[in-house]
């Protein structure tokens, strides 16, 4: 067994290179609160291929919109990055000045946010701030589009995303909640980064434009040959997008798989709690649902702490033993609190988690 970054691995896609598009080391994200520090992320470690398709899921609170918004630099006070690296390409983003940055947001990576309505400007039209980003982001001494030629780029960028030129000209509270989304996305798009960060895309949509909105997502992402990170609940939602699972808990990764692997064999209890909990139409089941509630990010049960909800009956010994993430199997990495695959194999292969 290693213990090095857990790269992702073992992608159901053809176009994805060896090229590492993003590196996160040890990646810490603290709020300060009256009553203590919080730690949103404490600690995470991944790497992420060009072309790939990484999905993070966990309950609410579990720092996955932390993340992101921290690999973003938009993290706001009271949080602050304590510490790790984020390397795109070469460049570590955490030590990059707010200037340098901003150039990099949109060019080289972008955003799709989680509430479109709340990220677009109510006053502008829609293609204003299609262009607004263009615009924004010209390279030193380029010269400036002409506004044929701007009008002809918003309406290809909203083509790509499925809509019609007419939206450029109206204003986002008389778009519907998908078109809202993919006007995001067009805006995600609009200078081909090399990775998008999807941060819940389709929250607060029915499960029709939900499809839809995925379905542009994966289409955008082959065409730019774009690494996604996903972040999201919707375990279903995820099966049939990503092409890697990362599974989050209290601020850290307890395990990362290949989708087809995690959905099968999960070995960490708590994505077999959560693949349990999804209903099937192949078959009648008891409905399961995971015992107790995520612990406060201020006051963390020493060692591992899934251990006062696991189902796996950890000693209180066991259960102050800090995890660490191990690759038990090519691609399939879990956080173990014991030091080798025969001691874990005795809690997590020989229990019936249904």
């Amino acid at each position: 067994m290693t213990t090095a970054t857990p790269t992702v691995t073992g992608s159901v896609q053809s176009n994805i290179s060896d090229e590492v598009a993003l590196r996160v080391e040890d990646l810490k994200v603290y709020y300060e609160t009256p009553r203590g520090t919080v730690k949103a992320v404490d600690g995470l470690t991944f790497s992420l291929r060009q072309g790939e398709r990484f999905a993070l899921v966990g309950e609410s609170g579990s720092g996955k919109s932390t993340l992101a918004m921290a690999l973003m630099r938009l993290t706001r006070p009271p949080g602050h990055i304590a510490g790790g690296k984020a390397i795109l390409h070469g460049t570590d983003l955490i030590g990059l000045s707010e200037e340098e940055m901003r150039k990099i947001r949109l060019s080289q990576m972008a955003l799709v946010p989680q509430g479109a309505m709340n990220s677009l400007n109510p006053v502008m039209r829609v293609g204003n701030q299609i262009a607004d980003g263009i615009l924004d982001h010209l390279p030193e001494g380029a010269q400036k589009p002409s506004k044929d030629e701007m009008r002809d780029r918003v309406r290809d960028l909203l083509d790509r995303v499925g809509l019609q030129p007419m939206v450029a000209r109206l204003f986002p509270h008389e778009l519907s909640g998908g078109m809202k989304q993919r006007v995001a996305m067009a805006i995600g798009i609009s200078l081909n980064p090399s990775v998008i960060i999807a941060d819940e895309p389709t929250s607060a949509l029915d499960v029709i434009v939900q499809r839809q909105i995925m379905q542009t997502l994966g289409r955008l992402q082959e065409g730019l040959n774009a690494a996604v990170i996903l972040v999201g609940h919707d375990m279903g939602l995820v099966a049939q997008f990503a092409d890697t699972v990362g599974v989050m808990y209290a601020g850290k990764l307890v395990e990362v798989a290949p989708v087809r692997t995690m959905f099968k064999n999960p070995l960490h209890a708590y994505p077999r709690l959560l693949i349990d909990s999804i209903p099937t139409m192949d078959e009648k089941k008891k409905m399961v649902g995971i015992p107790g509630m995520q612990p406060s990010l201020l006051n963390l049960p020493p060692g591992d702490a899934f251990a006062p909800r696991s189902p796996l009956q950890f000693s209180a010994e066991d259960a102050r033993v800090e995890p660490k993430l191990v690759e038990v199997e090519p691609g399939h990495w879990v956080a173990l609190s014991r030091p080798s695959v025969e001691d874990f194999d005795k809690y997590a292969h020989l229990v019936d988690y249904r």
